[in-house]
This record gives C-alpha cells, structure tokens and sequence, in this order.
C-alpha cells in the first residue's frame, strides 16, 4: 500500500509570548499514512494533533524536518496547489467554511476558482452531495440547515475538489450525537465506498472504533499507535495522558479491578455484552 502523508522529525512551535520559551507544538514526529486508510488522531487539548493536521495540507510548515503529500514536499511553494488538491481540510466549525447563500453555489465555489469547465462543475457538485448524503438539500440555504447538515455540506465541497484524501480536524466538536454520527457515516462511507484516505482528529473515543488505525498524541509526540482494539486495551496509559476509554472499555476495567476475567479488547456493544456474558456463564 502507498503513502499518502509521511512526517520526517517534523518539530513546529508557536510563537512565545515576549520573554517566554517557546514550547513546541510537535517534537519530532514520524508518521506515515497508507493510501486508502481511515486512521484517527486522539489526543488532549495542546497534544499536537491538530497541528499536525494543519501539516497535512500546508496551513502550516515544519521548523525542522518535512511533511510529504504523495511524494510532494509540503515545503515547496510550487507544489502548493498540487498538495491541497491532494488533501483536503474540513475544520471544526462549518460555518467557517461556508461561503455561499445557496448549497449548490457553495460546493461549486472551490472547482470554480480552480476554473474546472461548468459541465464538470455540475457533474462535480452533483457527485459530491450525494456521496455525503445531502442531494436533497442543493438548493437550500446553508444557513437553515443543521450543523451536522452543514458539515456534510463542507465535506461536499472539498470532495468537489476530487482530493485523494480528507483531513477532518475536530470536525465533529461542535456537533451534536446526531449531527457526529451523520458526518462520521459520510466519511466512512466515503473511505470504504470510494476509497478516500480520511485522516480524523478527534477527542471522542468513540470516534475511533471502526478506525483501521488509531494514534495518540500527548505534548507533541506520539505515545501510542496501533489497532482500536490495541490501543484502547491499555487503560491506564490512555488515562495517564489525559484521555478517557470507550465506555464498553470503562465498563470492562471496572469490573476488572472487581476480580472478573474480562477482556478488555471488546470495543463495541455487542462484543462487550458477549464478554461479560461469557464470565459469568463460566
């Protein structure tokens, strides 16, 4: 499997209040992303995650070390365009990132400025929408929509672009749990369906479930990077940076610590349910 984003000994700070040592946001970090994957990003407040997100497609460069989007160096100001049709970013609050008074016009506006033809623009428009769901809705206000509905519709258009990859930095933080599960389907469907490498920086544990790969930051390093069910079985490390565990994974240490036999691998519901009901049969 490709690469899509590698990170070599990245190190990024931001500026220090005048008198004051800066404290960087990222400390030499190595990562690669395959091509085609769904990978999450956890991580506490000030962790590094969503710095590194803003790597992924230029909003920031490294200090030191390089950031590479299929081989192109994120360095490189010729390379610019190229990176960010590449990779595309969804970012916390929609409304950001809406800058039309009508659906169809806002998932144009991104092929428009990069004068793609306006057949292909329509066709564009119309296999976005539909690909997140909200066809329905293309000559609507964005505005009268819901926040889950306007994230889908930021998704469209950086779909409209027909990048190879999407970046959704806390992209689900202001929604509510409808409007998350209704982004979170989009973008897995979009990954499974169509094969979209999607790289998700969250803080909802949950989130990260049906991930094929999750990674933790904590004070801008990588401290854990493995399977869900890999990565959530070690509580107490997750606990120690700062971080809960899934709730089937809380319910199963608990009853741990109270001298069951339990795994604590059991991500979802039903394995969890199966889990302890196994224990007890035995």
């Amino acid at each position: 499997m490709s690469v899509m984003i590698q990170a070599k000994e990245v190190r990024f700070a931001y500026p220090a209040p005048e008198g004051r040592d800066a404290v960087p946001a990222l400390d030499g970090v190595n990562l690669a992303i395959e091509r085609g994957t769904f990978t999450v990003i956890l991580g506490h407040n000030g962790s590094g995650k969503s710095t590194f997100a803003k790597m992924c497609n230029a909003v920031l460069l490294p200090d030191d070390g390089a950031v590479y989007v299929e081989g192109l160096d994120t360095r490189d100001d010729n390379l610019l365009l190229s990176v960010r049709q590449r990779v595309g970013m969804v970012f916390q609050n929609p409304d950001n990132q809406i800058v039309a008074n009508v659906v169809e016009e806002d998932v144009a506006f991104a092929p428009e400025n990069l004068g793609v033809p306006s057949g292909e623009i329509r066709q564009r428009v119309d296999d976005s929408l539909n690909a997140v769901g909200m066809y329905e809705f293309v000559t609507h206000a964005p505005h009268l929509l819901s926040g889950g509905q306007k994230q889908r519709v930021a998704i469209a258009g950086v779909l409209a672009m027909r990048p190879d990859c999407i970046v959704l930095d806390e992209a689900t933080a202001m929604l509510d749990p409808m409007g998350r599960r209704e982004v979170l389907s989009a973008v897995r469907r979009l990954n499974r369906e169509q094969g979209i490498t999607v790289l998700l920086i969250t803080h909802h544990m949950n989130e990260a479930e049906d991930a094929d790969r999750v990674i933790v930051m904590d004070d801008g390093k990588i401290v854990m990077d493995g399977t869900p069910k890999e990565v959530f079985s070690r509580v107490e490390q997750l606990r120690d940076t700062g971080l809960t565990v899934p709730e089937t994974v809380d319910l199963l240490d608990r009853l741990c610590q109270d001298g069951m036999q339990l795994p604590l691998d059991a991500l979802s519901v039903d394995e969890c349910a199966d889990a302890i009901a196994a224990a007890l049969a035995s």
